[in-house]
């Protein structure tokens, strides 16, 4: 679709944005939203006509792109047939989501709890562990992201859990790897998996095993910083919570469906968790929908005894239907086949080549549409470019770089000191090198503020 310019339509949107809505992580009258007036593929566009890469993939959520027209139509379809049902009955479309859901997930991962998104997904994984466990605490990672909601926000690893974090929620934090800024003074992988593991032991140990009833990772890190774990730590944990009866919950809302170039990032591993939470690109978020993948054990916990637990639009007609056209797309268009290919081939020696030609990237790490390029100011200390969560005037050097791409006509994932690489997992090679050609200009903007 060729953008048409409406200046004034765009003026109308922006105007009612500013009059009424209330954007969320955001000082409100420090933002300056912008209005889109259109999106198809790979790309969105604002009300002046200008076009954008998107290389965020929305939220990393349009796992195959805006306004797929099997999708698009899928929903039309069950508006016309059913717009909503409660979700006590079996309906068509919430069964053969459920189907097509449970047939890609590992293990026995064969029940799904349908919830409305991300955060409530990880807030029923933490309520079934507890229940099933009958133990209150919860361990997770420092850098990580597992939601806004309450339960949710505590077990984050990141600044934004600061403000809500009363200290009362059973959630208590570990060092994860992550070998280059290693918390465990590791040399090599090896070192930093087994150094890991025994500080998670340690944890359990001193928490007490009989008090934890949890332990929630997200696969691979995503806000966080894209930090695909050494090999063995996923299995290690794995060990932890079988010798000690803890759940352990895997949470595949952003690295699910697709983006790491396997229908769940846990397949890169060979690990099967007790709970697997999803939401994002089940749909690539046409319509809101989450859920939680239960396995056997935990299923039979609540086979005589009743869940307390339950949502009004679990599992919502227009959401499953867009589930099911969707996990249909992936598999006929090899979306999934298209994220690993292009990953290995494309994305990331492109990325290692930006890698040698700028000075401010440290780190370039990530599987296939899932990336991240570790922005430093010096590359011999791993200064990060810009101080932990940094706001104003400490974080000019990542805004500049944000600005540059955004003129480029990239619209870039900026996190803290990090640029993420995760557009659509069906984008075309001919669109990454688009987007590459903008990140390298960006780049150059970016190692203004380097030192040697």
């Amino acid at each position: 679709m060729t953008p048409q310019p409406n200046p004034q339509a765009g003026a109308a949107v922006k105007a009612a944005d500013r009059a009424h809505v209330f954007h969320s992580w955001s000082a409100q009258d420090l933002i300056d939203p912008l209005a889109v007036a259109g999106a198809e593929g790979s790309y969105f566009w604002d009300y002046d006509g200008r076009r954008y890469l998107d290389f965020t993939s929305g939220l990393v959520f349009t796992n195959v792109g805006y306004q797929h027209p099997k999708i698009v139509a899928a929903i039309q379809e069950q508006a016309a047939k059913m717009t909503t049902f409660a979700p006590a009955f079996a309906v068509e479309a919430r069964s053969e989501a459920a189907r097509l859901i449970a047939e890609r997930t590992p293990g026995d991962l064969d029940k799904i709890f349908f919830t409305n998104g991300g955060a409530d997904a990880v807030e029923h994984a933490v309520r079934m562990a507890r229940l099933h466990t009958g133990r209150p605490k919860v361990l997770s990672a420092y850098r990580s992201y597992h939601g806004g909601t309450q339960q949710a926000i505590n077990l984050t690893g990141d600044p934004r859990r600061w403000a809500s974090d009363g200290a009362a929620a059973g959630v208590v934090h570990f060092w994860a790897p992550f070998l280059y800024r290693s918390r465990f003074y590791a040399q090599t992988e090896e070192q930093e998996t087994a150094r890991a593991l025994e500080h998670l032991e340690t944890t359990i140990a001193f928490e007490g095993p009989a008090t934890v009833a949890a332990v929630v990772l997200e696969t691979i890190p995503g806000t966080a910083g894209i930090m695909v774990p050494p090999a063995g730590y996923l299995a290690g944990v794995r060990e932890l919570c079988d010798k000690y009866g803890i759940v352990f919950v895997l949470d595949e809302v952003m690295a699910g469906f697709g983006r790491t170039g396997e229908w769940f990032a846990a397949d890169l591993f060979g690990v099967v968790p007790d709970l697997m939470t999803f939401a994002k690109g089940v749909n690539s978020g046409y319509v809101p929908l989450g859920g939680v993948a239960i396995g056997q054990k935990i299923a039979e916990t609540f086979a005589k005894r009743p869940y307390p637990g339950g949502l009004t639009y679990s599992g919502h007609p227009l959401a499953c239907a867009a589930a099911v056209a969707t996990i249909n797309v992936m598999a006929e268009e090899g979306v999934v086949e298209n994220a690993k290919r292009l990953g290995a081939e494309v994305v990331g020696p492109a990325l290692a080549a930006l890698a040698e030609r700028h000075p401010s990237v440290g780190e370039v790490r990530g599987v296939g549409m899932f990336w991240a390029l570790d922005l430093v100011r010096n590359r011999e200390t791993r200064e990060p470019l810009v101080p932990y969560n940094a706001a104003g005037e400490a974080n000019a050097a990542m805004a500049a770089f944000g600005a540059a791409a955004k003129e480029r006509g990239l619209w870039p994932f900026v996190n803290m000191n990090r640029t993420h690489v995760v557009p659509p997992c069906n984008v075309s090679e001919a669109e990454l090198k688009e987007g590459f050609t903008a990140l390298d200009a960006a780049l150059s903007v970016a190692d203004e503020f380097t030192v040697a």
